[in-house]
């Protein structure tokens, strides 16, 4: 019995080869696809582009209908000035969307949650604004509102408002009963039920809906940009497009529509990191990305 206890197979017995050979490589696959989780991103963006290239080289096609890569890049650099603060105004429209629509999709789930008559009331016509294409209720509000730049801020609130609302909405009804049990037979008040349990259990899916928000308030802005023709009070890079299309500068049309792809990857990191961040050290899915 002693033999069998002190022996290769007891508790202090050194991991077999097999388990250190597994071990290993468990760790050259995750530090393969750190590497790769970069690596081939880039990778295929360079292939791109050079085929890109040599397609306007081989076919011959006129700058003024397919520019080359070199020539987006020198109307990218010769026009950042104008170009950077045609962002700003698009960038700004598009973060005072997201925050008016955070604060009154969360705000008015919070208060479909505590009523249902509240809910049953307002939910169908959020529905409704929703299915509704910004592009056909955009000149509406052009018409009935004096100030273009707060039209452009309607119509981009309009389109990020709703995933904000159905998100949070379904998270504060998703809480595990048993919690909710729980909470009820120790007396906790309906607002400590809400604080406690109900605003944490729902931060997960607030935070993918903000995601969603974000990339359709970008979205929102452009296309009120588009609608409103914003000459008049300050060019944001949709009058950019639109411009360049006019006077047939297709680099700087390609180079627009790089700046406004590149915001739209920026706010989409920006909220992912501040989701992992809320969420790394308890739930699930950001533990399942940190293993």
């Amino acid at each position: 019995m002693t033999a069998d206890i002190n022996g290769p197979a007891g508790p202090s017995a050194p991991l077999s080869p097999v388990v250190d050979a597994e071990e290993a490589r468990r760790l050259r696959r995750q530090k393969t696809e750190r590497i790769a989780r970069w690596a081939l991103p880039v990778v295929m963006m360079a292939l791109t582009i050079w085929l890109w290239d040599r397609i306007v080289v081989w076919n011959e096609i006129p700058h003024y209908i397919l520019p080359s890569p070199a020539r987006v890049w020198a109307s990218l650099t010769g026009d950042w000035a104008m170009l950077v603060e045609a962002a700003q105004l698009t960038g700004r429209i598009t973060l005072l969307a997201l925050l008016v629509a955070v604060i009154g999709g969360a705000g008015l789930a919070i208060l479909f949650n505590q009523s249902k008559m509240v809910e049953l009331s307002f939910y169908p016509y959020a529905v409704i604004l929703q299915v509704t294409p910004v592009v056909a209720i955009a000149p509406l509000i052009f018409i009935y509102v004096e100030s273009k730049t707060v039209g452009m801020l309607l119509c981009a609130w309009i389109v990020a408002f709703f995933p904000v609302l159905s998100s949070t909405t379904l998270g504060l009804n998703s809480v595990d009963h048993n919690l909710r049990d729980l909470f009820r037979i120790y007396g906790a008040s309906r607002w400590q039920r809400l604080y406690m349990l109900q605003l944490p259990s729902a931060l997960p899916y607030f935070l993918g809906g903000l995601k969603i928000a974000g990339g359709l308030s970008l979205i929102g802005a452009v296309v009120a940009e588009l609608v409103a023709g914003t000459g008049g009070v300050g060019a944001g890079l949709a009058f950019r497009i639109q411009e360049a299309g006019y006077r047939l500068n297709i680099a700087r049309m390609f180079a627009a529509l790089a700046m406004v792809a590149a915001m739209g990857v920026f706010i989409f990191a920006a909220l992912s990191l501040l989701s992992h961040m809320l969420l790394r050290k308890w739930h699930e899915s950001a533990l399942k990305r940190e293993n």
